[in-house]
């Protein structure tokens, strides 16, 4: 069996990790992420060993909303603390991790990318907690029951941004605590939100995120 398949078994051996590299996130001290050396040139050689196009592997890098997000919560254990967390959209499971590191009686990671589940996956062992991940499109519910539902940098096109808030204010309405993780892009809903915690960056995270220089935690507005 091939170091891949070994690695990721729940993708039948088509993933690989080369191109991937154990990184610490030094925002969010204590965790460690496999990270795209060059999303590219990883794309390129998923696409090689799968035989057809791929979504971008948005996975393969530390957003700076979810950095800030998975900081939260690092920082504010309460928030999650004996609850159970749903993290929607996870790419890299960062944030999920940050909940389970932070005493979170059940993390779910979901996303929709099968390569993003065999990340989250393999990224929480290696940080050494329990995070289920569920590929399926939750954004027609309200997040399943969970006590806390996380969501960082989901705010990236139009038609994600409205499904995207109409979850996170069904899944307010039934309780839930909500937290999302955003510096601010295009399509984040600023009169439907309101900023928890802000956070001065620097340099760190995907090389689209390279010019920022604040990310913010928000909630819907009451």
């Amino acid at each position: 069996m091939s170091r891949a398949a070994c690695l990721f078994p729940y993708l039948n051996g088509v993933a690989s990790l080369d191109g991937l590299r154990v990184a610490e996130v030094s925002f969010v001290p204590g965790v460690r992420l496999h990270l795209a050396e060059d999303a590219i040139v990883l794309r390129a050689r998923l696409e090689a060993e799968a035989g057809r196009a791929l979504p971008p592997p948005y996975w393969a890098d530390a957003w700076v909303g979810g950095q800030a997000l998975a900081r939260y919560v690092v920082d504010h254990p309460d928030v999650v603390a004996g609850r159970s967390v749903l993290d929607v959209a996870s790419g890299s499971g960062l944030v999920a991790i940050a909940a389970a590191l932070a005493g979170a009686a059940a993390v779910t990671a979901n996303d929709i990318d099968q390569y993003a589940l065999a990340a989250i996956a393999l990224n929480a062992r290696t940080n050494g907690v329990d995070v289920e991940v569920t590929r399926s499109d939750l954004l027609d519910g309200d997040g399943n029951g969970a006590d806390v539902v996380l969501a960082g940098d989901v705010f990236y096109n139009h038609v994600m941004a409205e499904r995207m808030l109409r979850f996170l204010e069904r899944a307010v309405a039934r309780g839930a605590r909500v937290l999302v993780g955003d510096p601010g892009r295009a399509y984040l809903p600023h009169d439907r939100l309101e900023v928890v915690a802000s956070y001065e960056v620097s340099m760190m995270g995907a090389a689209e995120d390279a010019e920022i220089r604040q990310a913010h935690v928000l909630q819907p507005r009451p």
